[in-house]
Formats: structure tokens, sequence, C-alpha cells
């Protein structure tokens, strides 16, 4: 492995990683919750890579993966997140990176993860970007090479998580899924169906994915008491200043 580079701060803090922008707010500890849930979950069975997805566009996946990575980096785990969205990537955005060497990268030149892995400003949180955006996205996402990089990856990290496009829109993410440890469906309230829910499952359940859970995005918490609760009762426990 090459020596790491030093942590690149992009342009600016993201507005997206709020659990680095706001650590205490509701947002961050509901990541934070999901990073307690997805450890118990793996008492039996250890998750070391998980796929991080949606039934269809713009549920939030990708900010979810980046604040699901940033949480567990900061409990001290050294983690890998991997734009695994070779399609329509969006982690560099985000982190504020180059986007000229990353996951393809590896796939074509036989170099390792840790090898163009990225520093960030998250102590030990490291970013594969996607890379130059390959015409045979579905093959890279299911061959051998990629499982290999994913398994090499796990001895260097101690959790590689990977944002991937929906699974109702193109096959790689059901690829990776039957691939890795465990996979966490991203759904918004309010605007994907149940039966893109159900139809995203089965998908995964064919190619014997395992979903570690569903986690309900953006709800709007003015039409949940219990999620309207929830907020309130977090507020009141750490004051006004929770969203410092």
């Amino acid at each position: 492995m090459r020596r790491p580079r030093e942590p690149q701060t992009g342009a600016g803090t993201p507005t997206a990683l709020v659990t680095e922008t706001s650590p205490k707010s509701a947002a961050a500890e509901a990541y934070r919750t999901l990073r307690t849930n997805i450890q118990f979950a793996g008492l039996d069975r250890p998750c070391k890579t998980i796929v991080i997805t949606s039934a269809t566009p713009a549920e939030g996946k990708t900010t979810t993966a980046a604040n699901f990575a940033a949480v567990c980096a900061q409990s001290g785990s050294r983690v890998l997140l991997v734009d695994g969205d070779l399609r329509k990537p969006t982690l560099h955005r985000i982190f504020g990176l180059d986007n000229q060497r990353g996951l393809t990268t590896t796939l074509i030149e036989g170099k390792s993860l840790a090898d163009v892995a990225i520093p960030t400003r998250v102590p030990n949180l490291s970013v594969v970007v996607s890379g130059p955006l390959p015409p045979n996205h579905a093959e890279l996402a299911a061959s051998r090479r990629m499982h290999d990089l994913m398994e090499a990856a796990t001895r260097v990290f101690d959790l590689i998580v990977i944002d991937t496009p929906p699974v109702l829109s193109v096959s790689d993410a059901v690829a990776l899924a039957a691939q890795m440890d465990g996979v966490i469906l991203v759904v918004r309230g309010g605007k994907t169906s149940a039966e893109a829910v159900r139809r995203a499952a089965e998908q995964i359940d064919a190619v014997k994915g395992r979903i570690l859970g569903v986690l309900l995005n953006r709800v709007d918490a003015r039409n949940s008491g219990y999620y309207a609760d929830h907020g309130r009762y977090y507020d009141a426990y750490y004051g006004s200043d929770h969203k410092g």
C-alpha cells in the first residue's frame, strides 16, 4: 500500500455531511442510531462490506452512505467509503475531491482500493471516488475482480461502505449486493411506493443478498406524531445548542 496522502478538504465543508457540520443535531443522532443497529445486526455474522442503495433515484442513498461512513469512522473504525455508482457518481462532489482516479482505475490497472483511497478531514475515513466512467458498468460490478478488490480492502479497513445506483434502475446494485456482507435499503418517506420497495427487496433476495434493514429517509415530521415527538425529546435532552 502506498503512503497515505494528506487529507483533502475540498471547497469548503459539505452541507450533506451533517454528522460533521451538526454533530449534535437530530439527523446526526439518527445516523449514529443506524450505526448501532448495524453493529447489533452483525453480532452473529460480522458485516465488513455494506452496500447502501435505494429502489429508485433521489431517495438520499448517497447522503446516507456518506454520513453512515462518517459516524462509523468517528467511533474509531477505519472506514473506506467507495463510490460504486459508475453511472452518476456523486461522492467526489460531497467531499470536494478530484474524480480522475478511483474505483475504475483499480479495476483497469490492477491496483488496490488502498492505492487510490483519499483520506478525508473526517478522522479514520477515506474515500474511493468512481474514477472515469466505463461503458460496461454492470459487468464491472459483477466481476470477480470487484469481489477480490473488496475482500482485499477488508484486510486494511474495518468497514467498507459502497454507494450504488438504485436497484430498479440498473442491475449494478444487485450484482454488488450478491457479493457483500449486507445491504441497507434507503426509502424516501412520502415518495417511494410500497410496490417499488417490495420489488427492490425481491431482487436483492433473489441473489441471496442480505438486507440488514430499511432506512426511512426524509420523513415529514409535521405529519408524523412519532417523529415529531422524537425531535422534541431530542431537543429537550440536548438543549438549544444541539445544532452546533
